[in-house]
């Protein structure tokens, strides 16, 4: 894999983050996040993986 695309796929990634913790209310900002609580930080990739698995269960099932 190139750097160029180990790059999109990061930015991607931080950004599917983003909307994520904005979704579920989740203070995240761009840098330093040591304010929050594990369990915030913890709920966000949680929620993420959640979604990545709905998403492909959808693709799987030709929705």
């Amino acid at each position: 894999m190139s750097s160029k695309t180990k790059k999109e796929a990061q930015g991607a990634l931080d950004k599917f983050k983003y909307e994520v913790a904005s979704e579920i209310g989740v203070p995240l900002k761009n840098g330093y996040n040591g304010d929050l609580t594990s369990y915030q930080n913890g709920s966000v990739g949680g929620y993420m993986v959640k979604k990545m698995i709905e998403a492909q269960e959808r693709e799987m099932s030709g929705k």
